[in-house]
């Protein structure tokens, strides 16, 4: 099992930034493809980006919704993922997990079924 941290949330206004991390530990070597999810009120958990773990990393996943206003990476040393989130909207107020899944990124990344481990959730608001 893989244990997942999650730090870097809060309260921001419209248009600023923040950066999330997420630390794993335990089982590292399950974390082939790292991802985040978010949670907005009242609705499902949806996919925001994934990275996998390999040399292929520099490829990413991104939901429409973020492309060109979020930035996934990760340090391997380091068994970390982080998000940085630009110009933030008050949409984007949401409950945001880090997750990790011992199989490929390309194979549905956006599917939250293919995620064994998840992490506690950071709490992001946005207010405009």
């Amino acid at each position: 099992q893989v244990q997942l941290v999650e730090s870097g949330g809060g309260s921001v206004q419209a248009g600023e930034s923040l950066r999330l991390s997420c630390e794993a530990s335990g089982y590292t070597w399950e974390t082939n493809c790292m991802g985040w999810f978010r949670q907005r009120p009242g609705k499902q958990r949806e996919a925001v980006a994934s990275i996998p773990g390999d040399s292929s990393r520099y490829y990413t996943y991104y939901d429409d919704s973020v492309k060109g206003r979020f930035n996934i990476s990760r340090d391997n040393a380091k068994n970390s993922v982080y998000l940085t989130m630009n110009s933030l909207e008050p949409e984007d107020t949401a409950m945001y997990y880090c997750a990790a899944t011992s199989s490929r990124c390309a194979d549905a990344w956006y599917s939250k079924f293919k995620y064994g481990s998840w992490g506690q959730g950071t709490q992001v608001t946005v207010s405009s």
